[in-house]
């Protein structure tokens, strides 16, 4: 009798930033049985501590590969996480804040995509978040459908009857929610940085958007909040 063909992993691209949500996002993909493929992306942030964060978040929580790809929205401009000269609000603003990097999500799920169509990736994963976030477009229930309808028209592996889902498994959660699945995962939290402002050493400053979202979190999940800060 011919031995049966050893069964082909499920693969999936997790996108991973080096903050909490993508933290508890690889912990469940991983908790899934998905051999997954962390990416990360140097887009000219002014907080390059998540990319160190990133790196430690992959190889804490079992991702198969780890990558860093790289694209110039700092030459963009147009927000306070990529231009030096516009200052990170330090308190809630009305609409959608400075903080936005535009097309940033569009950008990072499209490289995504075209990593999952090399792989034969079935899914990706992305950690946005509608309830507790900052007013961002792209982290909307509407854009990750109308990305997922995008991957059916645009690629190889979509023209011929598949192509990967796209899996945003925190979307609806609040960040209490988010923390308390990823202890329960057994992720270390203090291995991340969320800080818009965190310096080298992935410090938080304590005062902007995220660092604000961030502590509310660990206070509503009743948890000690790990995060070092610097004042």
């Amino acid at each position: 009798m011919t031995p049966a063909a050893p069964e082909k992993p499920r693969r999936a691209v997790v996108l991973v930033s080096g903050g909490l949500d993508s933290a508890t996002t690889l912990a469940l993909a991983r908790a899934e049985g998905y051999e997954c493929y962390a990416l990360s992306v140097d887009y000219g942030q002014r907080h390059l501590a998540e990319l160190e964060a990133a790196r430690r978040v992959a190889e804490a929580y079992g991702a198969h590969e780890h990558r860093v790809m790289q694209v110039d929205l700092a030459g963009i401009g147009g927000s306070a996480l990529t231009d030096a000269a516009l200052a990170v609000p330090e308190a809630p603003t009305l609409g959608i804040p400075i903080t936005y990097v535009p097309a940033r999500n569009t950008i990072m799920l499209s490289l995504a995509l075209a990593w999952a169509e090399v792989l034969g990736a079935g899914e990706i994963f992305v950690g946005v978040n509608a309830v507790d976030y900052s007013g961002y477009p792209d982290c909307r229930p509407e854009f990750i459908a109308a990305f997922e309808a995008l991957a059916a028209r645009a690629t190889r592996a979509g023209v011929e009857g598949g192509h990967p889902t796209v899996r945003a498994p925190l979307i609806r959660w609040s960040k209490a929610d988010i923390i308390r699945a990823g202890l329960r995962l057994g992720v270390d939290f203090a291995h991340t940085v969320s800080c818009y402002q965190a310096d080298e050493a992935g410090r938080a400053c304590g005062r902007c958007d995220a660092c604000r979202i961030r502590r509310d979190g660990f206070a509503a999940a009743g948890v000690p909040d790990p995060t070092r800060y610097r004042v």
